[in-house]
């Protein structure tokens, strides 16, 4: 059985305590490991607690010598995650909060991003906002063929802020990219395969087996063959993407003070159609 670390937002270099009651969990089976979004109560949605403590594990698995390939899922069938936040949870959070939210996810995407390892998306279910950033920040993505993908910020007059724009153009393409982030629609796994989002769709039930026994058979190889394939890789689109990711961030802050997210949150919870000026 493949040992359970539970990580907490203990800082890197302090005990962990192996005890404590955490909504991301760690498995290693070298040399194989599986990070999985374990609040299937909550849809599996990342928090502010839970996004810190995969920043701690993507720190833990950057120093692993004996990992080299990574899974990533959430607990049950029905959803991988519902992102970071919905409108309800946004409108009580202060712009600053909502701000350090993002500029978090951005930094520990990144650095899940430039883990070493091959790192693959086992998409079990409903995909949503903020997850799917995750998910894009993984070397390979498979889903179940009851999956789902959606970006639903432009509907509150957002756009998605921890690397959707610049990460799903580089899967998708330009056209693919915007007309999901622009038009906020959901689509399903046959449509997922077709655009490139996603490289193999499994049955319901059989998807993380599947992204195991890939990670098994990368994790076989040599690993300075495998990492450095994924460093040449990286290399070949590093600028563009650094630049797109820093108007990212600059968009984003001026975005958040809008009257645009201001109109699009009290819509979406007073149940009515928003009135968006551009401004």
């Amino acid at each position: 059985m493949p040992a359970r670390v539970i990580l907490s937002d203990a800082k890197i270099g302090d005990k962990i305590d192996m005890t404590a009651s955490t909504d991301i969990r760690l498995e290693l089976s070298p040399p194989v490991a599986t990070i999985r979004i374990d609040c299937p109560d909550a849809l599996n949605r990342l928090n502010p607690r839970s996004l810190l403590e995969l920043g701690e594990i993507v720190e833990t698995l950057r120093k692993s010598d004996d990992i080299h390939a990574i899974v990533v899922t959430g607990t049950g069938d029905d959803w991988f995650s519902a992102g970071l936040m919905n409108a309800e949870i946004r409108a009580g959070m202060t712009k600053n909060e909502v701000l350090d939210y993002v500029v978090d996810a951005n930094r520990i995407f990144d650095a899940f991003e430039a883990l070493p390892q091959i790192t693959i998306a086992a998409i079990n279910g409903k995909l949503m906002a903020g997850a799917s950033e995750f998910a894009l920040a993984c070397d390979i993505r498979i889903a179940g063929e009851h999956s789902t993908l959606m970006l639903p910020e432009a509907r509150w007059g957002g756009f998605p802020g921890a690397g959707g724009p610049h990460r799903l153009p580089m899967a998708v393409g330009h056209a693919h990219a915007l007309e999901l982030i622009a038009t906020g629609k959901e689509i399903n796994a046959r449509e997922m395969e077709r655009i490139g989002f996603i490289q193999h769709v499994h049955p319901k039930g059989t998807v993380l087996d599947a992204a195991m026994e890939t990670a098994r058979a990368i994790g076989a190889n040599g690993p300075l063959a495998t990492r450095g394939a994924k460093t040449i890789a990286r290399a070949r689109r590093e600028p563009g993407f650094r630049a797109a990711r820093e108007l990212s961030d600059t968009l984003r802050y001026s975005l958040e003070w809008s009257h645009d997210v201001d109109e699009g949150l009290a819509a979406a919870q007073e149940g009515r159609p928003p009135n968006f000026t551009g401004k």
